[in-house]
């Protein structure tokens, strides 16, 4: 396992993070437990819940797995989340006062902890005011009840007045983004890697594995069934296996990964899992796993390093589509500028 810093703060975290939306759904509380054994086993210190991840029971599991762990707390960095509906009320979602005071007050219960290591945004909220938000996130901080503030699904935009607002107004900054991100999904290239990277805020991407895809799992004009995730519920899967599949470039990827695979000795979900922790401005990979098996093969991907032909031939086949402008040739030819010959 690696380890670098949260963003531009000084806590170390390992390069990846057991996430765990599984937990008391599809993985039931034994099965959970196992995973968070493996994964600290094998060095793993950063754990992300969320509050809404099976409407508490996560974040419940969690904290009942750290009482059976003396000593466990001390050696993990906690991140859990909150803003998505935990009841009928109006105040019972968004990112007001209110509602994140309540919702993390029930976190902290939940996971039995007097504080969150970092605690983030789920999503933006049109309907409250940001810098109260940011406000709380400082108040929070002040507290004790949280020592970081991050945020998740937030736009470019989004991002950087939350970033420049904290620098403004004194406050507590924003340390993370958990955006979806892999090597089918990179749109966050053109605007949010470069506001990470210029504000010093660390990137934990979601969704790793593309929801599968880049494991290998689907085959070309082969419908998904079984125990997979689109297999599973065969109204979704069909309608989502279609788009990807009727997409040349899902294939040009998933054959890209194959290849390095296959040179490597090593899985599918390894290689693009490792090609995603090297990506810029990156601070941990979470991993979303459903068994132990499934988890220690992502585990494999913690100590291995692509070389730069390998880096070369999966950036180019999953490079994102990029319309002509802003982000295309013309949009480029506007924002260039040279210094004159000397």
């Amino acid at each position: 396992m690696r380890y670098r810093t949260l963003g531009a703060t000084g806590t170390v975290v390992s390069t990846q993070c057991l996430g765990t939306m599984t937990f008391g759904n599809e993985t039931d509380e034994e099965g959970s437990f196992a995973q968070l054994d493996r994964f600290v086993e094998r060095g793993g210190t950063f754990v992300d819940t969320a509050d809404v991840y099976s409407a508490g029971v996560s974040e419940e599991i969690v904290g009942r797995w750290l009482r059976a762990r003396p000593g466990a707390r001390d050696s993990l960095v906690i991140a859990t989340k909150g803003r998505f509906a935990m009841g009928p009320g109006g105040n019972d979602a968004g990112l007001s006062r209110v509602h994140l005071t309540r919702a993390l007050e029930a976190s902290l219960r939940r996971l039995g902890v007097e504080a969150v290591d970092l605690y983030q945004a789920h999503a933006w909220d049109p309907l409250t005011p940001l810098p109260e938000t940011l406000r709380f996130f400082d108040d929070a901080v002040r507290a004790g009840k949280i020592r970081y503030a991050g945020v998740s699904n937030f736009t470019g935009w989004q991002l950087q007045k939350a970033a420049l607002l904290t620098a403004h107004l004194g406050l507590t900054p924003i340390v993370t983004l958990q955006p979806q991100y892999n090597l089918l999904a990179r749109d966050i290239e053109f605007e949010l890697t470069d506001v990470c990277h210029n504000e010093g805020i660390g990137i934990l991407p979601w969704s790793p594995l593309g929801g599968g895809w880049l494991t290998g799992k689907y085959r070309r004009d082969t419908p998904p069934t079984g125990a997979t995730r689109l297999g599973e519920n065969p109204e979704r899967g069909v309608e989502a296996y279609a788009g990807r599949n009727a997409d040349e470039r899902t294939w040009r990827i998933v054959d890209a990964v194959a290849e390095v695979a296959d040179k490597r000795g090593t899985s599918m979900a390894a290689v693009a899992l490792a090609w995603l922790a090297d990506r810029p401005a990156v601070t941990s990979v979470i991993l979303g796993a459903r068994t132990v098996e499934q988890l220690d093969d992502n585990l494999a991907a913690a100590d291995l390093r692509l070389d730069a032909e390998e880096t070369r031939l999966l950036d180019e086949a999953s490079a994102p589509r990029v319309a002509d402008y802003p982000y295309g040739a013309a949009g480029v030819q506007q924002r260039a500028r040279e210094l004159p010959a000397g």
